[in-house]
């Protein structure tokens, strides 16, 4: 048997058995606002490539993961993985990412959001927002059964999971679905990690845009989906991390949305870094950008701890 077939068999078997110690909250309760039925189309698990990945989402949830009890400090993190909103990378951009929260005392959410489809969705440029709105909603709705803050919960997104966190920062207010009561889905904070802000096809990810606005978007989506253009002081703070190098979703994709912050006042803190390219998740290198995540950490006590 090949390396790779082993290492995505054993890949599969460590989710699974992280699964079984989560619980998962299904978004919608009922019928899947803006969804079309199409049997065609299967939600799974693939590992080929040797990298564990969910496509074909149509029917979202969040995975809850708890902190030790003797460390839980009431904070929440919804983690929403990248992927080109083509799949979602569940593992490196996921779970690895709840498990190093809850070392910090923080309860994590990770959004398994929709993956934008013509076939399945009557609109699917807001499917994933549409999500992410209710996913903070249910959190905050649950936060003191929980043992969470209310004014605590924050949304953290890698690459194209990186736009879905900013789309929620900027478009929380924005009525996307018939909501069943007041509860605000406005991140507290976000943490964007080398995130795809802008839809202005000289700078995003291209198969992102493709993905989410189709090949000839209007100029108005564009607009509304490039978050550096919507950011206003009411814009939650951010902490931002991207390389120089990236070759997927360029650089200045984070630095033009800290930019966009710093003009409004909102607290904001960017880390660029030298090397690491894309989608290195916590980082495994001996690199700079593999010590963000210590980066991370003081940046959330100095802020909510």
């Amino acid at each position: 048997m090949k390396k790779n077939s082993l290492i995505a068999i054993a890949l599969v078997i460590f989710i699974s058995n992280l699964s079984a110690q989560t619980k998962i909250i299904d978004i919608w309760k009922g019928n899947v606002p803006n969804s079309i039925a199409n049997s065609n189309i299967h939600q799974t698990i693939d590992s080929s490539g040797g990298w564990v990945k969910m496509i074909n989402v149509t029917n979202p949830t969040l995975e809850m993961y708890l902190p030790p009890k003797d460390k839980a400090n009431g904070i929440a993190v919804i983690i929403c993985p990248g992927g080109a909103y083509s799949v979602l990378a569940i593992l490196h951009e996921g779970k690895q990412v709840a498990q190093w929260l809850n070392s910090l005392g923080i309860t994590a959410f990770i959004l398994n959001y929709r993956l934008p489809n013509d076939a399945t969705m009557k609109d699917k440029s807001i499917a994933p927002l549409q999500d992410a709105q209710e996913a903070m909603r249910i959190v905050r709705r649950h936060a003191t059964e929980w043992n969470l803050h209310p004014s605590k919960i924050g949304i953290m997104g890698f690459s194209a999971g990186g736009h879905v966190a900013s789309s929620l920062s900027v478009h929380y207010a924005d009525k996307v679905y018939e909501t069943s009561d007041s509860t605000s889905a406005r991140p507290d904070f976000s943490l964007l990690i080398y995130p795809v802000i802008t839809m202005d096809s000289s700078t995003t990810n291209l198969w992102s845009r493709i993905s989410l606005l189709g090949r000839n978007p209007t100029e108005k989506d564009v607009k509304y989906f490039s978050n550096e253009l919507q950011v206003t002081k009411n814009t939650p703070p951010a902490f931002l991390v991207h390389s120089m190098n990236d070759d997927a979703v360029p650089v200045v994709n984070s630095i033009n949305y800290a930019l966009a912050l710093h003009r409004f006042n909102v607290p904001c803190e960017l880390h660029l870094y030298q090397s690491g390219k894309h989608g290195y998740g916590m980082g495994k290198s001996t690199n700079t950008e593999s010590s963000w995540t210590t980066a991370c950490e003081k940046w959330l006590k100095m802020n909510f701890f």
